[in-house]
């Protein structure tokens, strides 16, 4: 709940922000010399690309939980069996062996977004994020093409 309520503030705040910088766009735009119109134009280029990219990061986090929730309606979600350091953090060794698990998992079912989901959560517990994205795209790719 913390996340989502962090995320929305976050969100708002962005939001806010593209508006003003927006608003300054126009400005310049209205100001009608040949500079100012450009360095609007470009102005109103940067909240469009945040507006955009706020927009895809949201539809994958809403893809990402409808999925979680369905495995765990399923009762698929993979149980949490990594081994903790003192500090809370998870052993790199004890990622790594259940990384290789849901790998092996995924190359055995390379079709069932379950696996993918799966592959996708060891990729995040063993802190490489951009392989944990790819893995949840997949995932989420795979789902809407499964009946």
């Amino acid at each position: 709940m913390r996340a989502k309520i962090s995320y929305a503030v976050t969100a708002a705040v962005l939001v806010v922000y593209f508006v003003l910088v927006g608003s300054r766009g126009v400005l310049l735009i209205q100001a009608g010399t040949p500079l100012t119109v450009t360095f609007g134009v470009a102005v109103l280029i940067l909240p469009v690309i945040g507006v955009w990219f706020l927009w895809k990061n949201t539809e994958f986090v809403r893809n990402a939980n409808r999925l979680a929730a369905e495995l765990d309606a399923q009762g698929g979600l993979p149980a949490d069996e990594l081994k903790r350091l003192p500090s809370g953090r998870v052993d790199r060794d004890s990622a790594d062996e259940v990384f290789a698990r849901r790998k092996a998992e995924t190359e055995d079912a390379p079709d069932d977004w379950r696996s993918w989901f799966r592959l996708a959560v060891a990729y995040h517990d063993a802190r490489d994020t951009a392989r944990a994205r790819k893995a949840m795209q997949r995932a989420i790719a795979l789902r809407k093409t499964t009946p």
